[in-house]
């Protein structure tokens, strides 16, 4: 199956009904990918309109590339996810003040039973990224 845009919309979907379902959907969000990059997995932002604001959560680019593991592309939507919970990039109330601060967003996807995909992706990342760039991105 071709990793487009269409086919990282279901994966956020999924994730969000399995792992998110009390998590309302309370604005337009969008996923892409992005450009490849080097250090960047993910990101969430706001889109540019100043009313009704759309959340865009951006993918690593290379992520398009069958060599690397759904459960890696998984993982960074959980986080994404995390974040949009959280209230960051979200009309959610704010939990925290910092996103990462105190392993807030690691101890977020473990309550949701996220532990194993969590372990997976850090092992995949930790592992194979670097080797993975300098086949790839070079």
């Amino acid at each position: 199956m071709q990793r487009d845009h269409q086919w990282l919309k279901v994966r956020l979907q999924t994730i969000w009904q399995k792992y998110f379902p009390d998590v309302q959907i309370v604005n337009n969000v969008f996923v892409k990918f992005g450009r490849p990059a080097t250090t960047r997995l993910g990101s969430i932002k706001y889109g540019r309109r100043k009313e009704n604001r759309n959340t865009i959560i951006t993918i690593n680019g290379h992520f398009k590339n069958p060599e690397i593991p759904e459960f890696v592309i998984d993982g960074v939507l959980a986080h994404e996810l995390t974040h949009y919970a959280h209230g960051f990039c979200s009309p959610h109330q704010q939990a925290f003040r910092h996103p990462h601060k105190n392993g807030v967003v690691k101890n977020e996807m473990i309550s949701r039973g996220l532990q194993d995909l969590l372990k997976l992706e850090k092992k995949w990342i930790k592992e194979n990224w670097v080797k993975f760039l300098k086949e790839y991105h070079g």
